[in-house]
């Protein structure tokens, strides 16, 4: 994270999905620090469908300080954040087992927690890799999607509270999860309710139920403003991720088994259908959870004691099984890898819990033994860590850049007065073709916020991969745009400026409209080597 966002001989360098992810967050943080709540890449338009508790956070804290939001976001959060989580891991587990060896344990997990791909990786090519191998990213990538390092942090903050009987802050710590991630705050929601249940069951005891009930309320007061249509994302599409992992060549792959399965299903030789299931869905979930399958070793004792449990027992494995379930079950409309991220909880509270069972393993244990088991857990582990860091996050070149002369040229846009922004539509074939020849300007990369983040003004359309997860209709919009690029009629251009509210046009050098200058209303305000920037002149 650290080394993204920073200015280098090439340009601005972004590592792992920060071309894409992180100039998302800083382009929507711009735009609340303007006190906006429109989208920052559909002018015009409000923000829908997203859990901006984050980008509410970072935008607050520019406010307040005066240090640039992506300063924030790349250089100060993921140093107080990567502490702030394995702090709160290790305070939690010690408050709840009272239990050094097991805080540690899972602090270790909760930092170095490993998916199966580095095996699979290391026999099928002699590298290590493989960390989303299984569909989930691991330990070691938590914080390229800081609001859910954020939602670790609420999360074990207000498991500490309830702890501690302050039940006030608890409930308004637990109440914000949904608004900052909102795959914590359903799976957080329903793990309290149905513990609530259990402890009314067991001893009459309504606490936990009153706690429940007051949460969802406020939390869907916080979430339903700005994601009224929210539930219409989810699609009921079970098995979707066990049947890409073996069809997809950078997963797992196993296309003979993904063949077979549909021949299964397909010829009704349905007892056929479930073995081929059961064995992707033991792929699915041993690959991805690995070491952390230590926490299994003492959940037969667990169930044998179930009207001994504590709630905090219970509110993990809830959310741990609600995070399996959910991505096995539902994808996400427009991009249906996306539901992957409730699984990111069952790796984080299986990692709490594997702690305190590895403790007790390790205590039935003589000391030699238990040595030797520490080495093996270890040597296990960390080799996901070990190969994502070398190959995603330590190279020199990043996989993409803003340059120089294109910040140059957005600085300079960011100077001049509020207005809407025509950008080119983004060329994915252009995008291709720079592939091989890292890093790629953030405009051969994806299509993402860039325009928006660095020139500080809302774009008429821009980042189409954010606006097909938040279920905008963007596709009538471009047909638009390629209307006014290729009209041949001053009229018509001219009214599709004034009719979209467009003040300036940003354009890379070799971009432009079939008509001239003079006949779209525009006169230029900028120009370097790389860029041309216009402002609208036309009545």
């Amino acid at each position: 994270m650290f080394k993204s966002g920073l200015m280098y001989p090439f340009g601005i360098g972004f590592w792992g999905p920060h071309g894409h992810d992180g100039v998302w967050h800083i382009a929507l943080a711009e735009s609340l620090l303007r006190g906006s709540f429109e989208m920052p890449t559909f002018s015009g338009v409000q923000l829908q469908n997203y859990h901006i508790g984050f980008d509410l956070l970072i935008a607050l804290l520019s406010k307040i300080s005066t240090i640039p939001i992506s300063v924030i976001y790349f250089q100060i959060l993921p140093i107080l954040f990567s502490i702030a989580v394995g702090t709160l891991s290790y305070k939690f587990v010690l408050e709840w087992k009272k239990d050094t060896r097991a805080a540690l344990w899972s602090t270790f997990f909760v930092y170095f927690g490993g998916s199966l791909g580095w095996l699979v990786t290391l026999y099928r090519t002699n590298e290590l890799g493989g960390e989303s191998i299984f569909w989930s990213q691991q330990g070691i990538s938590s914080l390229i999607n800081p609001p859910f390092a954020l939602s670790l942090i609420v999360m074990l903050g207000g498991l500490l509270l309830l702890h501690k009987n302050k039940i006030l802050m608890a409930v308004l710590f637990f109440s914000l999860l949904l608004s900052i991630k909102s795959y914590a705050g359903v799976l957080i929601i329903g793990a309290l309710t149905i513990t609530s249940i259990y402890e009314y069951i067991k001893n009459k005891n309504t606490q936990l139920a009153k706690i429940s009930l007051t949460v969802t309320v406020v939390s869907i007061m916080l979430f339903l403003p700005l994601n009224s249509k929210a539930g219409g994302l989810l699609l009921f599409q079970p098995f979707w991720f066990l049947e890409t992992m073996l069809a997809i060549s950078d997963r797992f792959y196993w296309p003979r088994l993904y063949e077979a399965i549909l021949n299964w299903r397909s010829g009704a030789l349905y007892y056929k259908a479930i073995i081929g299931y059961s064995v992707a869905l033991a792929l699915f979930v041993i690959g991805n959870l690995w070491t952390r399958l230590v926490a299994l070793v003492i959940l037969p004792k667990t169930i044998m004691s179930i009207k001994k449990l504590d709630r905090y027992t219970i509110v993990l494995w809830i959310v741990a099984l609600g995070g399996i379930a959910f991505p096995l079950l539902f994808v996400q409309k427009g991009t249906p890898w996306n539901t992957i991220q409730f699984l990111y909880y069952t790796l984080f509270v299986l990692s709490l819990l594997a702690g305190p069972s590895l403790a007790e393993v390790s205590r039935r244990l003589s000391t030699s033994k238990a040595r030797l088991l520490t080495f093996f857990i270890i040597l296990l582990t960390i080799p996901t860590s070990v190969g994502t860091l070398s190959f995603n996050y330590l190279p020199n070149r990043p996989p993409a850049q803003l340059p120089k002369l294109e910040n140059e040229a957005l600085h300079a846009l960011a100077s001049e007065p509020h207005g809407v922004v025509l950008t080119f539509p983004f060329d994915g074939h252009k995008a291709a073709e720079a592939a091989s020849n890292p890093p790629r300007p953030l405009a051969l990369y994806e299509s993402t916020a860039y325009v928006s983040a660095f020139s500080k003004k809302p774009v008429f359309l821009e980042d189409e991969v954010n606006l097909t997860i938040l279920n905008y209709d963007w596709k009538s919009r471009r047909e638009s745009i390629d209307k006014f690029y290729q009209s041949k009629n001053e009229s018509e251009v001219r009214t599709f400026l004034k009719d979209n509210k467009i003040k300036y046009i940003y354009w890379r050098k070799g971009q432009r409209a079939v008509l001239g200058e003079t006949q779209l209303g525009i006169e230029r305000i900028f120009e370097n080597k790389e860029i041309d920037i216009y402002r609208v002149i036309a009545p």
